[in-house]
């Protein structure tokens, strides 16, 4: 498919509007095969929704062929490097956080696409923004952010006095304390996970006032007492609340332990609770009750410096080996347009925050008030390498786990002294 301007494609194929009234495929696209490779969702629903009935419309639409993979989280990264190196990968790829800056040489500039998309629905979150953008101009285009908050079991908290759900982390320590003696611990990985790990740790080491860089995003400031006593705090936290096998966890262990009953809490984006809406018949409480009546969603607690977060951005790479660019980019406008975004949106059942500022205001929030607290989340959240910028570096420092092992080691025996000198010297090999 040749490079040609959007102007002239739609004028040449009649315009989308006369493509969706028509129902015909343009024949300037037919041909075309888009590979597009996209994480397997938390919400089954949602994945089902893409293949049965968005990718249909989008290739009548649009006269493309779209052949979608989902494929585990953790197997994303491995294969956008597999891609660059050989030429030969998908030509649209879900990126998290701030990923795509890993890869300016190596994806198209949508600069296009994601300045439309944003204009027209109220401006892009200044979190899905830093990290999709750079100096040159967008890397990738904005899908989603997934809040994050504490999935936690309301009845069971009350049972050990926490009628509120603990408001700072000595608190949280208590509350988990009683509960792990009654054989309800707090579920929590530290592995090398990309979602619920990162978003643990972050946001934890910034409400004990620790950073990775100064505001520069050069100088590597890690090394702090800040730092220390969050990790020393952790080591007994660990041991006195959780379940000490979370460390070998991925992104969905949590999710299956609280399904069973096995903890009380967990870090999570909703996940959880739209799950035991789904299968409502099939997850009980103890006491034979539908478990969904008994889930509560929380924001992390304080810290000696405040309460911080950490939610997970996602978006579209174009890579730039691919032969499809425009094909791509016409397919991730189409998709992000507000009319056919919106039918994704919906079926998320806000497990996903629009990237858009406008989504926060849709109906949908209003169904369910165990859902409303994720609403407004993205406005205070944090990205990686905060309070420098979500550069190359940062995302180099994330993907590496770097801040994630720091606590990983200490809970499992290195003092919190060396754990925090190991990963200053981890990112200044990155920083400098």
């Amino acid at each position: 498919m040749g490079r040609i301007h959007r102007r002239s494609f739609l004028a040449q194929c009649g315009g989308i509007a006369s493509i969706l009234a028509t129902g015909r495929a343009p024949a300037c696209a037919q041909g075309t095969t888009l590979h597009w490779l996209r994480v397997n969702d938390f919400v089954p629903a949602s994945d089902a929704f893409l293949r049965k009935e968005l990718l249909p419309e989008a290739e009548k639409a649009l006269g493309l062929k779209i052949n979608l993979e989902t494929i585990n989280g953790n197997d994303v990264q491995p294969r956008i490097t597999a891609g660059i190196q050989t030429g030969a990968g998908a030509d649209m790829i879900n990126a998290f956080n701030n990923w795509a800056q890993l890869y300016p040489e190596s994806v198209a500039d949508v600069s296009d696409v994601a300045e439309e998309i944003g204009k027209a629905q109220g401006g892009f979150y200044d979190l899905s923004t830093t990290q999709a953008r750079n100096e040159k101009g967008w890397l990738a285009v904005p899908w989603c952010v997934l809040g994050i908050l504490i999935s936690y079991r309301k009845s069971w908290f009350e049972e050990v006095g926490f009628a509120k759900f603990p408001e700072t982390w000595e608190q949280y320590r208590d509350a988990g304390k009683l509960l792990k003696a009654k054989g309800r611990p707090i579920g929590q990985t530290l592995g090398h996970t990309y979602g619920d790990a990162p978003a643990f740790s972050y946001p934890y080491l910034w409400s004990w006032g620790g950073k990775e860089v100064e505001k520069d995003g050069k100088t590597v400031v890690l090394k702090t007492k800040e730092t220390i006593e969050s990790v020393k705090f952790l080591q007994g936290f660990w041991k006195d609340s959780h379940d000490e096998g979370g460390l070998a966890w991925d992104d969905t262990n949590n999710n299956r332990a609280f399904l069973s009953g096995t903890i009380s809490a967990t870090s999570n984006a909703a996940s959880i609770y739209i799950e035991s809406l789904r299968k409502a018949d099939q997850y009980q409480t103890e006491k034979g009750t539908p478990l969904k009546d008994d889930i509560q969603h929380a924001p992390y607690p304080r810290g000696p410096a405040g309460q911080a977060t950490f939610h997970i951005a996602q978006s579209h790479m174009v890579m730039g080996y691919s032969k499809n660019q425009k094909a791509a980019k016409d397919f991730l406008r189409w998709a992000g347009s507000k009319d056919v975004y919106e039918k994704w949106f919906k079926t998320q059942k806000g497990f996903s925050v629009g990237a858009a500022r406008e989504w926060s205001k849709h109906p949908m929030w209003n169904e369910d008030p165990v859902m409303l607290p994720f609403r407004d989340v993205v406005d205070s959240g944090r990205a990686p390498g905060w309070p420098g910028p979500a550069s190359r570096k940062a995302a180099e420092a994330i993907s590496k786990y770097v801040i994630t092992d720091m606590y990983a080691k200490a809970v499992q025996g290195m003092s919190a002294e060396d754990a925090v000198n190991w990963a200053h010297a981890e990112l200044v090999k990155i920083y400098s």
